[in-house]
């Protein structure tokens, strides 16, 4: 088996196209073809199923992933080891939901790194459920999701199935978040019934295991709000919330940072007050790195910062 074609086919899943997949690879799309289907027939199974909507992985490809994964990874180490004149490269690879403490952790963290050793991170946001399979299949070492204390069983029990470690990093309520100039950003106790006729800025895709979207975005809203934009990124919801009146945002605790680059304001309120928590993952045997370590010990000096 030629190895280079399971950097092939692990390309071809992390970007779901063989188009961009041979673009990243800087090759030819029919090369890249024929190479998966040469693997394919060599291995008697079909990875990917072909279609006009794109590609889908199999559930043999699936389980030759995980394998190829762990090789390329295996691969990689020996690479390092037995590379006398190559100074230990400092990675992580970590996805967090979008939350503006973990930007600022991260932040901080780059600028700590050693110096003088080459680094290699790798930072992405998403919703728990990508965070999860990101991590699963070993794209990242590190996840960090975010979900209601009620759904605590729920998790537990996707943890146990996907074999990973797990650890509550925090505890806390959303703040309502509003620019600075809304007529109700003066107002000391805001009521639920005050937010009628507002628009709601809301992330597009919360996870619940075994939980229909529909179902979870119906209980997440409230009974007095009937305007809802969804969002997938943090940098639109702070121009919306800064630009279109009438809006507003529920959040996790905000640092005065970004509460005075946004010119918005943040609010204890006495409804919509669930508690949420922030929950570190990663594989079963995995032992977290130095590097690892450093980063967590910014999230966490962010997470005290940020109940002060």
């Amino acid at each position: 088996m030629n190895v280079a074609y399971l950097k092939y086919a692990v390309e071809i899943a992390n970007t779901k196209s063989i188009s961009k997949a041979a673009e990243n690879l800087y090759m030819g799309q029919p090369n890249l073809s024929r190479a998966i289907k040469s693997l394919e027939e060599s291995l008697g199974i079909e990875i990917f199923k072909r279609s006009s909507k794109g590609i889908r992985i199999t559930e043999e490809g699936e389980e030759f992933l995980k394998s190829a994964r762990k090789i390329m990874k295996q691969i990689d180490e020996l690479e390092q080891k037995y590379n006398g004149d190559a100074t230990p490269v400092q990675k992580l690879s970590v996805c967090v939901p979008r939350a503006s403490y973990m930007s600022d952790a991260i932040s901080e963290f780059a600028k700590k790194i050693n110096k003088e050793e080459p680094a290699d991170i790798y930072y992405r946001e998403s919703n728990s459920m990508r965070v999860i399979n990101e991590v699963v299949i070993e794209n990242s070492n590190l996840g960090i999701i975010r979900y209601r204390d009620v759904y605590e069983p729920e998790f537990r029990r996707l943890f146990h199935d996907k074999k990973l470690e797990h650890k509550i990093l925090s505890e806390f309520s959303y703040n309502l978040v509003m620019s600075k100039d809304d007529p109700l950003a003066t107002k000391e106790n805001i009521k639920e019934e005050d937010l009628s006729g507002y628009i709601e800025i809301t992330h597009a895709d919360p996870y619940v295991p075994n939980m229909p979207l529909i179902d979870l975005k119906n209980a997440m809203r409230l009974n007095s709000v009937d305007k809802h934009i969804y969002v997938y990124e943090r940098a639109s919801q702070y121009d919306l919330l800064q630009n279109v009146k009438n809006t507003f945002m529920w959040m996790s605790p905000v640092s005065q940072e970004y509460l005075d680059k946004y010119n918005i304001i943040q609010k204890k309120c006495d409804f919509g007050n669930s508690i949420y928590r922030d929950v570190l993952i990663y594989r079963n045997g995995h032992k977290l790195t130095r590097f690892e370590n450093m980063f967590l010990d910014e999230i966490n000096r962010f997470i005290c910062k940020g109940q002060k």
